[in-house]
């Protein structure tokens, strides 16, 4: 799942990507307005933290912007502006939620995955194929009940291919999905992290398979 931040304060910027990192969620930040159209006009996200004061303007007038053009982007706003008026002023320009600074980061990740759990968007609880389950809220991973060792990366990959189950994930999608706009990938990056994944799964007697399809993406089937 993808996310941008839309954060002027670097350090908390920063924080937030790396603490949304370790839950699972690929994370680019963009620290003004126009950098946030710009993200939003290059990528599909999953949902949007969104700050209100911003050096070129109010967080509430991109809000604005996206609803009347249709989009249903789930947005947390996050402020310090916490007067009653604010959170209406929040709550009526389309936010689906409405964080006061300071905050906790665990409470800003699960209503995150709140919002996502709901109707019509990503996250579903749970996630199945053969004898493998993945809870998406808690990031868990068993394989016949037991849990298996798996890196946040390695589950982040597993669930995006397991929601598309039986159809080719390209390559691209795996990438938007997995790693922020400004990593640096080496060119087998994402060879090496399927390996990973396959061992795993092999080493837990997972009834699942990975296949590549040479070219596009990659292809999870139960197996034979």
């Amino acid at each position: 799942m993808r996310l941008l931040v839309v954060e002027d304060e670097r350090e908390l910027a920063a924080l937030m990507r790396q603490s949304l990192e370790r839950g699972g969620f690929a994370v680019d930040c963009a620290s003004d307005l126009s950098g946030a159209e710009d993200h939003l006009g290059l990528l599909e996200y999953d949902a949007m933290v969104l700050d209100r004061g911003l050096p070129d303007g109010e967080g509430l007038s991109l809000l604005r912007r996206l609803r009347a053009r249709g989009s249903a982007l789930p947005v947390l706003v996050l402020t310090a502006r916490d007067g009653p008026d604010d959170r209406v002023a929040g709550l009526d320009a389309g936010a689906d939620d409405y964080l006061i600074k300071p905050f906790h980061m665990p409470e800003l990740i699960a209503r995150l995955r709140a919002l996502l759990r709901r109707p019509g968007a990503v996250l579903g609880v749970r996630l199945s194929l053969g004898n493998l389950e993945l809870d998406t809220t808690s990031r868990q991973v068993r394989v016949n009940g037991q849990d298996i060792g798996l890196s946040v990366r390695e589950t982040t990959m597993l669930e995006l291919l397991l929601r598309r189950q039986g159809d080719v994930v390209t390559r691209e999608s795996l990438e938007q999905g997995l790693y922020s706009f400004d990593a640096q990938l080496g060119s087998n990056a994402m060879e090496v992290l399927v390996h990973r994944l396959r061992r795993k799964l092999a080493d837990a007697a997972a009834s699942l398979s990975v296949h590549t399809v040479r070219g596009v993406g990659y292809l999870l089937t139960e197996a034979a």
